[in-house]
């Protein structure tokens, strides 16, 4: 039942021209606590979404999953289930595809997940960069602003026609690996 209404959710948004308030209520609306302005690319609900709280402006792209809960207590401690514990994401953060953001873990403000990353331990310093599984701090933000800034593009206000010649017209701004 939650797929359904998830793809409902996910046609009212395409309906209302992209408005990513219709996910943001979406997950609010099944318990989670999303705070304005989030742009949330995929599915990220769980079987205890209560669990979860996200900050103002974050954006969580494609494929990420929020793990709340572990079974394999079970295997261990006769006569238990499972354990549980929140997922906190501060604000302005931005999470890449991906990425699984494990129980117990809080990001402060302003923290990049880079992609593919597993965040198994939670974080103080903002401004961070972190990446890799498990994830760890690989570069401060203004390190990442000044290996990249030269290599980025707005595109916000684009057609996507608009955007394929805008990017394909600057080909000295690809970023390199």
């Amino acid at each position: 039942m939650r797929e359904i209404k998830y793809w409902l959710a996910k046609i009212k948004y395409k309906l209302k021209r992209n408005d990513k308030e219709v996910m943001n209520d979406y997950f609010r609306k099944a318990g989670m606590n999303i705070g304005n302005g989030c742009n949330i690319c995929c599915n990220i609900m769980t079987p205890e979404p209560y669990l979860i709280t996200i900050g103002d402006n974050t954006t969580i792209a494609g494929n990420v999953s929020l793990i709340t809960h572990d079974n394999s207590v079970s295997k261990v401690i006769p006569g238990t289930t499972d354990f549980f514990s929140p997922i906190n994401i501060g604000s302005n953060c931005f999470i890449g595809s991906n990425s699984t953001i494990l129980y117990g873990v809080t990001l402060p403000n302003n923290t990049i997940v880079a992609a593919g990353s597993v965040v198994a331990n939670s974080f103080d310093q903002e401004r961070i960069v972190i990446a890799g599984n498990p994830a760890r701090v690989v570069s401060t933000w203004e390190k990442y602003v000044n290996k990249n800034e030269k290599f980025a593009f707005d595109v916000s206000r684009k057609s996507d026609e608009d955007k394929k010649a805008y990017i394909l017209d600057n080909p000295q701004k690809y970023v390199s690996r």
